[in-house]
């Protein structure tokens, strides 16, 4: 007979309900009002602190609901903002700066729901408040850096040829190149031509090449110092605890961040300003350090100083630059001393083995540099950055280097671990700087859901209202398969890693709900007419159904193409609507046409019905 559902749909639909219910589940549970402790540079967070923390606060009398260590983090869950604001300031006050304190909020999901995977929705700034940042990165320095390395390259390089030359210096953003003899000119011009055909090289009336980088290249150089500080900024994040940042490229130089869920602005400024790199150097031992001291610096030397004051004299090549390290681990060598294990790609690799071939032997430094803004701008209005460099290790090259190597003389296992963690987390390409900051507070977040939650209901109610007045029974179905809709979508945005609900998402819902009783209604007009031309009920249904879902489908693709477009070239606000739009079509479909389906069949298929309440 007509309008029989096999046993494996109803399974389907069964499984596919219960499970968006579970995971969408955890949005009834709520935040708690937290404090995370997060390692600093030099220090980590350990399971042993746990019992500090919590006599802190009970020394205090400062109430808390929990203290739990994981992840390398301490989270502590109090019942309030004020209680917050006090516990982030007694924990602040105890530990000091060697660690990140900092307030959020913490999903109050079950232990037993977590365990499933269960997580509420991740909400966007508009909704849950928190911190933008627009920050810009400093593509002087970048090109700069660039510059630097290829006078390094080219030292290399000219010397493996043969072609000796007099001098290789940087003038700008380009490299010069001073010969003794124009024959060795020539063949140098040829050779750095066929090499670098990202450069474009110049001869000079002075026995002198120039080499500067092409338009092209120039901006593959600002478009990587983008990405490459997007990871490590991303990177740095995740010392707030902030469920789902949102770090993406805004323009040619920018970096738009957003933290929903900080609270703490000063935290948040100061993780992301510490805009630092590393680079390795050998340890000039020719020159006098009491000399360089007392302000004679050999020419091709610096003086710097370790953590502890110590001066060292180091050769001003940069032997490799830090962006190139790939990963980092800590371990123990063979005689059971501490040691870092740096694994870099495949450029840092064949550098630092034509470097290190020849310096067997030799002392090599790790310089950590940190980038502070000044109060002063240049001609162009952009922040002066300030310098700082300091050596945090000095180990011996035992062999010829390559991809992977290690960093022995470390003093204790502690250090090791610090500075392979320093290393992995990776080197900012180019020093940034926050140019506009904007705090959306957790009130004015609580205002919009609260709209936005206003309308999604009573746009929902609207409609049920409407369906159940208009098509009677089947309206109770479509009802139904409308709060199925919505129950759906908030379990897919829930289980969707990268999926965060804005307020246009909130707007992107509202119009699934109405896209998805407009697919009944299209439904239930066609079983009408067919019941007007006289077929019977079982007959209306399955043509009914039939007959609608071309006009559906085709509907509904066209609008999914359209929300892929606003995915693909929106950002923000505009991703949101598009991704709770194109799941709410995916869910809609399913709803509207297998879920009403399955419903009808199961009340009128295969049954003698001589009339249908539609």
């Amino acid at each position: 007979m007509l309008n029989q559902t096999p046993i494996w749909k109803y399974i389907t639909v069964i499984f596919m309900l219960g499970l968006c219910a579970l995971y969408a589940l955890p949005n009834l549970y709520g935040e708690d009002h937290a404090v995370q402790i997060s390692s600093g540079r030099d220090t980590a967070v350990t399971l042993s602190m746990v019992d500090d923390v919590r006599n802190s606060l009970e020394t205090a009398n400062i109430p808390f609901k929990a203290v739990e260590f994981a992840d390398e983090r301490i989270l502590v869950r109090l019942p309030d903002s004020d209680t917050q604001l006090v516990a982030r300031e007694n924990l602040d006050k105890k530990l000091g700066d060697e660690y990140f304190v900092a307030m959020n909020l913490a999903p109050d999901t079950p232990d037993w729901l977590e365990n499933l995977g269960g997580t509420p929705m991740k909400l966007g700034l508009d909704l849950r408040g928190g911190v933008h940042f627009l920050m810009e990165v400093d593509m002087n320095s970048a090109i700069d850096s660039a510059v630097g390395g290829i006078v390094d390259e080219f030292r290399d390089r000219l010397r493996e040829e043969g072609l000796r030359y007099r001098t290789v210096r940087k003038t700008g953003n380009s490299v010069e190149v001073v010969f003794r003899a124009p024959d060795v000119l020539e063949s140098a011009q040829f050779f750095l031509r066929n090499n670098y055909p990202d450069m474009v090289i110049d001869e000079r009336d002075d026995l002198t090449l120039r080499a500067s980088f092409t338009e092209v290249r120039l901006a593959e150089i600002r478009d990587y110092a983008v990405k490459q500080n997007i990871t490590i900024i991303r990177n740095r994040v995740n010392q707030l605890g902030v469920a789902e940042p949102l770090v993406q490229k805004q323009g040619a130089e920018r970096i738009v961040v957003q933290l929903p869920g900080i609270q703490d602005t000063a935290k948040a400024k100061e993780i992301l300003n510490a805009t630092a790199t590393l680079n390795f150097r050998l340890v000039d031992e020719t020159g006098d350090v009491r000399d360089a001291v007392a302000g004679r610096v050999p020419a091709g030397s610096e003086l710097l100083y370790t953590r502890d004051g110590q001066p060292i004299l180091l050769k001003s090549q940069i032997m490799l630059e830090g962006s190139h390290i790939i990963d980092a681990g800590n371990s123990m060598d063979e005689n059971g001393f501490p040691q870092v294990n740096i694994n870099l790609d495949s450029q840092g690799g064949s550098r630092m083995s034509q470097v290190s071939r020849d310096n067997v032997g030799k002392p090599m430094a790790t310089v950590f540099i940190e980038f502070k803004a000044t109060d002063e701008r240049d001609a162009e209005g952009k922040l002066i950055f300030e310098k700082n460099e300091e050596i945090i290790n000095v180990a011996t090259i035992q062999t010829q280097l390559g991809s992977s190597f290690r960093i022995t003389g470390i003093d204790s296992a502690g250090e090791a671990r610090d500075l392979a963690l320093l290393l992995r987390a990776g080197a900012l390409i180019a020093p940034i700087q926050i140019v506009e900051e904007r705090t959306v507070g957790p009130s004015l977040g609580k205002e919009n859901i609260e709209l936005g939650m206003q309308a999604i209901t009573y746009g929902l109610i609207a409609v049920l209202l409407f369906m159940l007045v208009y098509y009677q029974a089947f309206g109770v179905v479509a009802n139904f398969a409308l709060l199925a809709n919505v129950i759906m979508i908030a379990g897919i945005m829930s289980m969707i890693p990268g999926a965060t609900l804005t307020l246009p998402g909130m707007a992107g819902i509202v119009l699934t709900v109405g896209m998805a009783v407009d697919a009944n209604v299209l439904i239930f007009e066609r079983i009408r007419e067919e019941l007007r031309e006289g077929r019977s009920p079982q007959q209306a249904i399955h043509f009914g159904y039939d007959n609608a879902f071309s006009t559906i489908l085709d509907a509904n693709i066209t609008t999914f193409i359209a929300g892929m477009i606003l995915f693909a070239v929106g950002t923000g606000p505009i991703k949101g609507f598009s991704i709770t739009l194109m799941i709410g079509i995916v869910t809609s479909m399913f709803t509207a046409i297998i879920v009403t389906r399955v419903l009808v069949n199961l009340i009128w298929g295969g049954k003698r019905v001589k009339k249908l309440a539609i």
